[in-house]
Formats: structure tokens, sequence, C-alpha cells
């Protein structure tokens, strides 16, 4: 027999307390997540300054010694921080980079340089065998050695299909196998706010297997598909999605083997997923759904989620801070790339 609320003070607390927690089981899992989601802010530890007139360190890589980091910029190359003495040298870039034509100041449309001299956003290595795959928005999906230099193009339509935005990369560290993003069959990087402007939901989820050279879509029909992270258990990929601020997830092994579902909402549009190294993912956040010009100085910079899809942590900052990445080392240090700055920012979580 079930007990029998009371009545006066001690029913009335009761009854309350019940209330509270049928309301918070009602909520949906991405409102329940930030409302207990630990709130923190950034506290820079330094810049790495990219040399002059170069920007947009999106996306930051660490190679199997722990070097780097390595980014790839405004003019097509891949960069490598090589210390505060030497600061950053090229590491690679695309087949037929043009020193002179590419390293000079920006005459042509962001299309017409980009398209020629490349430009690099996504890069994973793979550690056993050093190699970097690099993600290029125009070049397609490369792949440069242990020593940098030229990189080779892997892949550049998949179906018939050309890629028109070749965006995320990741790599399964135990097979080998490569899966990275194209945002978009319509639009080219140069016009991304189209993408989401329109709706548009022409992107692909796929997979390169770098031993047989075949390419496989694993999904198609997806509107922005962006950054994404093999799970821990490389039993599945989180894909973010920017326009409509969610993250998916798309299973590669088990019984839902090739299906995806929902996997969290975000409280804005997410570029690049990171591991956090605890099972969870850093996204982060390019800007907030809701973000107002007036008040507040901070917004959300990036989230961390468990592995479950809940935010567990929400990492704030400047407003002038527009991370399309972040990566967790050492020390408890957080590597914010972007594709707006000209420095990669290195900043800790205050608690």
């Amino acid at each position: 027999m079930g007990a029998v609320l009371g009545t006066g003070r001690v029913g009335t607390l009761t009854r309350v307390a019940l209330t509270v927690v049928v309301f918070l089981l009602l909520l949906p899992t991405h409102a329940l997540a930030a409302a207990v989601a630990k709130d923190t802010s950034a506290t820079l530890v330094e810049t790495l300054p990219l040399p002059t007139t170069l920007v947009g360190p999106e996306s930051v890589a660490f190679d199997k010694y722990g070097d780097g980091p390595y980014s790839g910029v405004s003019d097509g190359r891949i960069l490598r921080w090589d210390g505060a003495d030497k600061g950053w040298t090229t590491y690679s870039h695309a087949p037929g980079y043009n020193v002179a034509k590419c390293m000079a100041p920006k005459l042509h449309p962001a299309e017409l340089t980009e398209s020629k001299c490349g430009r690099p956003l996504g890069l994973r290595f793979h550690n056993t065998s050093g190699n970097l795959y690099i993600a290029d928005a125009y070049k397609g999906l490369m792949r440069v050695g242990p020593r940098g230099g030229e990189a080779t193009v892997l892949a550049t339509e998949a179906d018939g299909v050309p890629f028109r935005f070749t965006n995320g990369v990741d790599v399964n560290q135990v097979t080998g196998d490569v899966y990275f993003t194209d945002s978009s069959t319509r639009f080219p990087r140069s016009q991304h706010e189209m993408v989401t402007a329109t709706g548009d939901s022409t992107g692909r989820l796929m997979k390169y297997d770098p031993t047989t050279g075949y390419l496989d879509v694993l999904q198609s029909g997806m509107t922005y598909p962006n950054g994404l992270a093999l799970s821990a258990d490389r039993s599945h990929l989180v894909v973010a999605l920017t326009g409509p601020c969610k993250l998916v997830r798309h299973w590669i092994e088990g019984p839902k083997a090739g299906t995806s579902e929902p996997f969290a909402e975000l409280p804005g549009y997410p570029d690049n997923v990171r591991p956090d190294g605890k099972g969870g993912y850093w996204v982060a956040l390019h800007r907030e759904k809701t973000e107002s010009p007036y008040g507040s100085d901070s917004h959300l910079l990036a989230v961390r989620l468990g592995r479950n899809g809940r935010i567990v942590q929400q990492l704030r900052g400047p407003k002038n801070v527009r991370p399309t990445e972040v990566i967790e080392r050492g020390g408890g240090k957080l590597y914010l790339g972007s594709v707006e700055l000209g420095h990669v920012a290195v900043v800790k979580a205050a608690t």
C-alpha cells in the first residue's frame, strides 16, 4: 500500500517537492541539461598570433608527439606553431599552390582566391601513420605525410556529385577510416551564409577507406553538416548541424548501424566538435541563437556535453571572440580556433 500524503506544512512541502520533480522530468533533455550545466568564464592564458595579414585558424590539431598546434589559414596553407621563438611555420599546402599569388594581399573575391589556393578547414592526424587529413573547402579531402609538404587530393566528389564545401573531418585511430562532411552541394564556403539562410539540406556525411580508396556516402540530405567527432567507443559519430543548432548521432557499429538520431539541442550555432577526453565533447558555438546586441559583454563560446548528449558545462567569453573549434589539452588548457581572428587563443575555464 502506498504512503498517504499528509496535511499541513509537511504535506505541502512534499507536494511542492513532487511538483518540482515532475516539472524537471517533463522538461526536454537539453533544457534539463542547461539547467544543471556548470557556467564558467574563459580566462585568457596566451595568444598564438599568426603572421601579418593572415587570419582564420579555423581548426586546431596536434600530432602524436603533442607538437603543434597545426592550423589552416586564409592563404591556403597549413601552419605549425613551433614555439614563441619561431612562431608559425609552413607545414603543408594544396597542389599547385603559388606563393606569390596566394600570399599576396587579397585583391579578388574570397571564392576566386580560395578556389585556387585552397582553404583548409577540418584537420585530424592519424597517429599510427603520422598522416594529416585535411578537409579543404575547395580542394576536397586531402592528405599529407608526417614530414609535411604538398598535400595529395584524395577525393573531390561522391556518387558523381562534386564537393562544394568540404568542412569537418575525423579519423578512426584503430581502423584508419576517415569521416568527413560536405556542408552543401549548392553553395561554396564563400557563401556559407546562404546555406543557413535558405535552409539548404544537400549536405553529406562520408567515409573514406585509405586502404582501398573507396568512398562511401553514409548519409545525404543533411542540413549544414559541419564538424564531427568519433565517439570514444568508436560506435558512432556526433555531427554538428550548424543551421538547425543541433547535434545528431550517426551509428556506424551495432544494431543501429547506418541510422541517425537526434543527440542534442544547442543554445547556439555549432561549428567543430572535439572529444573532451572524458567520453564527452566540446562544441564550439560561433554565436548564440538569441544573442542580443545589448546587455552582457560576454556570450557563450562553447558547451561541453556528456556522452549522453546533456550539456554539462557552458563556457563564456567576450563577444568579439567567435570560436570555430575548442580542443582541450593538458593542464585544462583550451585552444580556440577561429575563422575570423588572427590568432589561436589559449584559455582556461575559470571556476
